[in-house]
């Protein structure tokens, strides 16, 4: 691979293995023979891996346990050597790799502040001068003055994360930190990343699909040490959701279509809430405000992965007099009917859905689970299902959307994906009043009260 001259990471062909002995003396004999005779079998961690990453981009890495991640980000580090290949890295380098790495458990919070930033390429001055800063966004009060080791793993993070975000880094390296620490200090870091992110570079590691799809423009999906995909967050974390699902449950396999006659599911559900509308409905939906939204046909060809006991035929959007919909306003009830055929018998069927928006973020979604858990539905081969799904459109922003629809069997815990099919029903909002948040939600009353 050609490196790119603008990148700021370029990682060209690594490989990296390690030596694994079936017994501790023969390390000894591989020592002896001076690589004469060979006394281990190599495991490879990494092989011949290559990409590029450039200034302002934060690229994620995602993959099952043992597919290579941390392996990598410790060669791009640089606490591993690679066996083969090369790195090159620009500019100063910051990470977080495993829980507390680069701290030593007696010292103090502050003795290893100062130890860490000083590594980092900061002098004795710049960390005076930046220390009251990270120790309030660490914000762990006395404990800056205890040993690390009495510190919480949430601690342990929030003092590890405020070191590297005050220490100027050109590239910032991130495995799986933020999966440890309450909701509070992770929204912090996240508020710090997207800042980061819009100058800087970063790598980001992890299995939460919803912050890769979030964070990062462009991911890398690793499988037993080598790329198996780049490309964007949204279909790269599809082919890891299918690859998921597909270790655990097998690979989809054929069937025979089965002919039987149509049946409806039982319509019973949950008991509805007090029906409203918003009180300024009249007043937007007559102005430039309307959020008009355009309905696609049910493509039946969308991606779709799952064992394919039974499939999804078709997903649409109702109203109230159960009339198909092609176009639809925001804050307006409506329905989405999916209808399932069986190819085999299925007991306890789940049906579900997520709307998801262009960067493949999962806004709203339901399942029939909770429903039907006292009484779940019996299912023959060759009958078919509906399942509906009542509520009022969120309003949304201007821009593409997508509603992703399942069918599955067995429990929200436990259960066989049979057919999940992405982007099956597509959405595209083109005028709205929703200016903040990700969606609007309809409102009951908003009143300003003198006191």
């Amino acid at each position: 691979m050609c490196s790119d001259a603008g990148a700021v990471i370029n990682v060209d062909g690594i490989s990296k293995f390690f030596e694994i002995y079936s017994k501790p003396s023969h390390r000894l004999w591989q020592m002896a023979f001076r690589g004469r005779r060979c006394f281990y079998e190599p495991f490879w961690a990494l092989r011949d891996v290559s990409f590029d990453v450039r200034r302002g981009e934060c690229v994620g890495i995602i993959g099952r346990n043992g597919a290579g991640k941390s392996t990598l980000l410790q060669v791009i580090t640089g606490t591993l050597a690679p066996s083969s290949g090369n790195v090159d890295v620009k500019g100063r380098v910051a990470a977080l790799l495993e829980l507390g790495s680069g701290f030593n458990p007696e010292f103090t919070g502050r003795e290893n502040v100062y130890l860490n930033a000083s590594i980092l390429g900061l002098t004795r001055e710049e960390i005076d001068a930046r220390f009251d800063d990270i120790a309030a966004f660490a914000d762990i009060g006395d404990f800056i003055e205890q040993p690390v080791k009495s510190y919480s793993s949430g601690m342990v993070v929030r003092l590890a994360f405020a070191v590297v975000a005050h220490v100027d880094a050109d590239v910032l390296i991130i495995d799986e930190a933020l999966s440890v620490g309450d909701a509070f200090f992770t929204q912090k870091c996240m508020r710090f990343l997207r800042r980061f992110i819009a100058e800087r570079t970063a790598l980001f590691v992890s299995h939460d699909t919803a912050a890769v799809n979030s964070l990062c423009s462009r991911a890398i999906l690793m499988e037993n040490g080598r790329i198996k995909q780049i490309g964007s967050p949204k279909e790269v974390t599809e082919t890891y959701l299918k690859d998921m699902y597909e270790a655990h449950q097998g690979s989809s396999a054929p069937t025979d279509e089965a002919a039987g006659a149509e049946v409806a599911g039982d319509t019973e559900s949950a008991a509805a809430p007090e029906e409203f509308r918003d009180m300024r409905a009249d007043f937007i939906n007559a102005s430039n405000l309307r959020n008009d939204i355009q309905v696609f046909a049910f493509n039946e060809n969308s991606e779709a992965f799952g064992k394919k006991g039974a499939t999804i035929v078709d997903a649409v959007l109702l109203d109230a007099e159960n009339h198909p919909l092609n176009w639809i306003v925001g804050g307006e009830p409506v329905s989405l009917r999916i209808t399932v055929q069986a190819h085999k018998d299925i007991f306890g069927p789940i049906v579900g859905f997520f709307c998801n928006n262009r960067l493949g973020q999962q806004i709203f979604g339901d399942n029939t689970f909770l429903v039907y858990r006292d009484k779940p539905v019996f299912l023959r081969a060759g009958q078919k299902l509906s399942a509906s799904f009542s509520f009022t459109m969120p309003i949304l922003e201007v821009g593409d959307y997508s509603f992703s629809v399942a069918v599955a069997e067995g429990t929200q815990e436990e259960h066989v994906q049979h057919d999940w099919k992405h982007d099956a029903l597509l959405l595209r909002s083109t005028t709205t009043s929703c200016h903040t948040g990700m969606v609007g939600i309809p409102m009951k009353q908003i009143s300003l009260n003198v006191i």
